[in-house]
């Protein structure tokens, strides 16, 4: 209307100018009236020009016949703002997509009941009308109106009431101005369990890593590569790339490559429990800041296994941190677990050991003490040693959301350890945010924990994630309880017994107020650890854990017989 306006008032100008400027003096005719008549024109042929148009979208319509109307899906979009608009008007011109827009979603605007583009705001209650009356199968979403708990709302909706919901990328990201097919994705359970966005201090974050030489341990995993992608982005003069596993490294590599920052990467395979190999590459790249995510993660794995558990998460960070310390690092930032808290297995007790050697260093720098390395030389530092520690990360490397998600592909059943077992989760960038905020605010000792959010049951997830690719839990999909896995429990912990809360300036984040641990002590008894792991002699080793750890109890696992054999020592 606004484009047809304005080219109808621009012509009745120009004729205007052209009259007064060109036939009035040289054919001496009279101009009485004439605003009058290009005032009437102006109306006239706005409304002809407007009117021309609908009779002809209607037409077309109408001569696409009602056949074709009917084989078209009817759908919802969420939102009214200016981005649901755009796809409504979008999708519709597209005759290849065969869909038909049936109304607006939304959640507390003062839109609802009003029309756009024909078409009616209706509340989230109004979704099951609408299913019946227009079969809805499908709702849009766009990234670009989305409020987390009003989207969670809606979808929970959608989910109930068997439809099915896509989220359409920002119309920045279009191919030609036009939504294409394949950038129409299913919902993932990571946007369902999303939270409001992060609030970070990023001016202070770049302040910390711009121009400084990063070292990332782990660089190939899950955590270890977003780190690398995150910090890529506050101009580091470059960055170490440290991993054992070739191929995962490789693809990091041509991924970084792929974006044209090459030039700010190191690659460097070592194994982090090689001494000498850790020692060549901080002799080589001289590393300022150390992000510590190299680890061996995997609870069930490590039961079986837990020498390795040992001499990586233990002996590897140990290696790692003293390197650190060595070659004055500034900052070292170890990326723990919540399975560290109160443990159940190996993995979290291994990691738990790892956070208290971490803390050792820091007592030891802050009491002016001299650090011996590991070429027994005494040394003093600076270094600031900082722990992050928080739960789950969805989607990483073997979790249990692409377990899950590759079951329903195969038509089920999905596996759940338990009914009642819960765990809390958060999305791998939203993970690697915080770690950075705190890597800025650590001044050495720290273990900072991040806001989880409410735990979730893996039982809940498994169903919604059934209900998102649109099928109906234990009807169409079965769910199947297969008991908890070795050294697994019901629920994990962020703050063990001894420990209290400190808040920071970040609402998500804060700090565990620890009991200092002496770094003679804690060496002493790694130094035990390591040689009973060098003698693979299982049993003792893990024996000596539970005495390092005391709150140390193992669960569902074959060394629960220790256990008993501790309380029946104690008790003689």
């Amino acid at each position: 209307m606004l484009r047809i306006f304005m080219a109808v008032l621009a012509s009745n100008a120009a004729f205007m100018l052209l009259c007064n400027v060109l036939f009035a003096p040289y054919l001496k005719f009279s101009l009485i009236g004439l605003g009058d008549i290009l005032l009437i024109n102006f109306f006239i042929s706005s409304s002809l020009l407007m009117g021309m148009r609908i009779v002809i979208k209607d037409l077309f319509v109408y001569l696409e016949g009602p056949g074709l109307t009917e084989k078209k899906e009817n759908i919802l979009v969420y939102g009214s703002g200016t981005s649901s608009i755009l796809i409504k008007n979008a999708v519709e011109s597209q005759k290849g997509l065969m869909i038909q827009v049936q109304g607006f979603i939304d959640v507390g605007s003062d839109k609802i009941n009003k029309c756009l583009e024909q078409k009616q705001v209706y509340p989230i209650r109004s979704i099951e009308r609408l299913k019946q009356k227009f079969s809805i199968k499908t709702m849009l979403i766009t990234s670009e109106e989305l409020n987390v708990d009003n989207k969670r709302n809606a979808v929970e909706k959608c989910m109930e009431l068997g439809i099915k919901v896509i989220t359409v990328p920002p119309s920045d990201q279009w191919l030609n101005g036009k939504p294409n097919l394949n950038q129409f994705k299913d919902l993932k359970i990571e946007d369902l369990l999303q939270r409001a966005p992060i609030e970070l201090c990023k001016d202070h974050i770049f302040s910390e890593l711009s121009g400084k030489r990063v070292l990332v341990t782990g660089a190939a995993g899950s955590i270890g590569s977003e780190i690398v992608r995150q910090v890529m982005c506050y101009d580091p003069e470059y960055i170490i790339l440290c991993d054992q596993a070739e191929t995962p490294l490789h693809d990091i590599q041509m991924e970084i490559e792929d974006g044209k920052s090459s030039c700010k990467t190191k690659i460097f395979i070592a194994d982090i429990q090689n001494t000498n190999r850790i020692k060549s590459l901080f002799n080589l790249y001289k590393p300022q800041i150390v992000f510590h995510a190299a680890a061996y993660k995997h609870v069930p794995m490590m039961e079986n296994n837990p020498t390795e558990a040992v001499l990586t998460n233990v002996w590897g960070t140990k290696n790692v941190a003293d390197i650190s310390m060595e070659f004055g690092v500034e900052k070292f930032v170890m990326i723990s677990t919540d399975k560290a808290v109160r443990p159940t297995n190996i993995m979290g007790a291994s990691k738990r050991i790892a956070e208290m050697y971490i803390q050792s260093l820091s007592t030891e720098i802050s009491n002016d003490q001299g650090f011996y390395p590991i070429n027994g030389d005494i040394a003093t530092g600076k270094t600031k040693f900082i722990t992050t520690r928080f739960g789950n990360v969805l989607g990483s490397n073997g979790s249990v959301i692409p377990r899950f998600k590759a079951q329903i592909q195969r038509g089920g059943p999905v596996t759940v350890t338990h009914p009642d077992i819960t765990r809390y989760f958060m999305t791998i960038p939203e993970a690697v945010q915080l770690v950075l905020e705190a890597a800025v605010m650590g001044k050495g000792s720290e273990i900072f924990l991040f806001d989880m959010g409410e735990p979730v049951k893996i039982a809940d997830l498994a169903a919604n994630m059934i209900k998102l690719a649109g099928f109906i839990p234990d009807e169409d999909i079965k769910i199947v309880f297969t008991g908890l896995r070795p050294g697994e429990k019901l629920y994990e912990e962020l703050l063990n017994v001894e420990e209290h809360i400190i808040p920071t300036y970040n609402k998500s984040i804060k700090i565990s107020k620890t009991i200092p641990n002496s770094y003679a002590e804690v060496n002493s008894v790694i130094k035990e650890l390591l040689e009973l792991s060098l003698l693979n002699n299982v049993d003792l080793m893990v024996l000596k854990m539970k005495a390092i750890l005391p709150d140390y109890i193992s669960n569902n696992s074959q060394y629960e017989k220790l256990d008993l054999r501790l309380v029946n020592t104690e008790t003689t």
